[in-house]
């Protein structure tokens, strides 16, 4: 008898996810902090100024949520881009370099990058931008590799066998049977650079590190735990998007059955 066919997964209702809610908690937050000085005042009584207001919280959300975009975007391009090379004849051999300049790149500390950019583009989003692209490219990378490694041998051999191309087979076989892989790469790369990029406010760029920063100098904990707040639920927020992501592709690749 006939079964019916495997639908494919559809996008939850945003409300009745988790990603709704912690979405609705980054918004409340970010707009409505100015409100929360009776809270945050019964809080902390020995504080003066216990809400961080010198600059807009939404602001630095956004300015913040913008740098993240940019310098992913461009670690992952590089990473994904270096990753395919690696498939042609040619570009295998520089494997080893690539993996090695990936992993020479993760162990310097981001302050370190920041502080050597400081000096060749000055303050601001430049220096930023570079060493956040700089931390985000290895776990793209790594995924990229991993992915395409783990295609069966068998797999390839039949596509070949077919008188697939090599360009037919990258584009038609590895890559979506390496997708899942490769998004998981990318989703631990945008997550790890909304954390690391609180720090980029050390040399000038407005993001969501600027009242952490301001409540460490000024033994303010309030604005600590504001900020903290802020980036832990664009942080959560991001992981969940990336969770459906990974749901909507993992149930369009499934077969139908028979």
């Amino acid at each position: 008898m006939p079964q019916p066919r495997a639908r494919p997964l559809k996008a939850p209702r945003l409300w009745a996810h988790p990603l709704g809610w912690s979405v609705l908690a980054l918004l409340v937050l970010a707009y409505g902090l100015p409100h929360t000085q009776p809270l945050f005042a019964a809080l902390f009584p020995a504080l003066p100024r216990p809400v961080y207001v010198q600059e807009p919280m939404a602001e630095l959300l956004w300015q913040h949520m913008g740098l993240v975009l940019l310098s992913s975007t461009a670690a992952v391009t590089l990473a994904t881009a270096a990753g395919l090379a690696t498939t042609s004849k040619t570009g295998q051999a520089f494997k080893p370099l690539m993996e090695t300049l990936a992993n020479m790149g993760q162990t310097i500390p981001p302050v370190a990058v920041l502080a050597l950019a400081v000096p060749a583009v000055g303050f601001g989003e430049w220096p930023a931008l570079i060493a956040l692209t700089i931390f985000g490219v290895l776990p793209v990378l790594q995924a990229t590799l991993a992915g395409l490694a783990s295609v069966p041998p068998s797999v390839l051999d039949s596509a070949r066998a077919m008188g697939m191309s090599p360009r037919q087979l990258l584009m038609e076989v590895q890559i979506p049977l390496a997708l899942p892989v490769w998004l998981a790469g990318v989703r631990v790369s945008v997550i790890v650079n909304i954390g690391t990029a609180a720090i980029a406010s050390t040399v000038g760029a407005k993001t969501l590190g600027l009242p952490i920063l301001t409540g460490l100098s000024g033994f303010n904990t309030a604005y600590v735990i504001q900020g903290a707040m802020m980036v832990g639920l664009l942080a959560i927020a991001a992981d969940l998007a990336f969770e459906i992501l990974a749901r909507l592709l993992d149930g369009n690749r499934m077969p139908p059955a028979h």
